[in-house]
């Protein structure tokens, strides 16, 4: 079993909480000859692929080396800048690695944003009144299970797409978050969680369902 990532989504919609697990590592290297046939931009203090996909390498993947030399914002690890190397065909072969960027705080909110009126609107598509609104959604490289409270808060945990016993998962955070959240003193409710036993708790936890299944929580 493997689990990705845990957020809790408030009731109105933001992100108070996000904890990555597991994220796997997608890197390719590649060796190109001149001209280069993948088209790269400076976007976000990252050089990122805006065109061109091959081999593994998509759009929107990130320029991590240059011949071994990490790349920083747009310069490599001895100073030079990457569009100038790339431009000069004395330079070539050029090996270059790519990987997908992990997603940034600000990008992660901006998610658990959508992720609201989603939810919102499938309890409303639902032919069935009272609906509980989006449980699980599965893809071929994931799963995500969500529990919502009576309250409205969200609890998600993404997977991968064979994971068994989400909810039980699920249930068990709650209670961690009832435990160590709501009943700490300094923790006001809908604002971020910054809590040590809360973080540590739910590592534990996580640790032990990857390791032993559900059965044992």
């Amino acid at each position: 079993m493997v689990i990705y990532g845990v957020y809790i989504v408030s009731k109105s919609g933001g992100l108070i909480y996000n904890y990555d697990h597991n994220i796997p590592k997608v890197e390719t290297e590649k060796t190109f000859g001149y001209p280069l046939d993948i088209k790269l931009e400076y976007e976000n203090k990252k050089v990122v692929v805006v065109f061109g996909q091959r081999d593994g390498i998509n759009v929107s993947h990130v320029l991590l080396t240059v011949n071994g030399s990490p790349v920083t914002g747009r310069t490599t690890e001895d100073g030079r800048d990457v569009f100038e190397v790339i431009e000069q065909k004395e330079n070539y072969p050029l090996s270059l690695k790519f990987g997908r960027p992990r997603a940034t705080t600000n990008e992660k909110i901006v998610l658990a944003s959508m992720f609201y009126p989603l939810f919102a609107l499938a309890s409303q598509l639902s032919p069935v009144p009272k609906s509980s609104g989006i449980e699980t959604l599965t893809a071929d490289t994931f799963k995500l299970s969500c529990f919502q409270t009576l309250t409205g808060v969200k609890f998600i945990v993404v997977t991968d797409p064979n994971m068994q016993g989400a909810d039980i998962v699920l249930k068990r955070i709650y209670e961690l978050y009832s435990d160590y959240a709501l009943k700490n003193p300094f923790y006001s409710l809908e604002m971020p969680i910054r809590c040590e036993l809360f973080d540590t708790s739910l590592h534990t936890l996580l640790e032990l369902v990857e390791k032993s299944g559900t059965s044992n929580l």
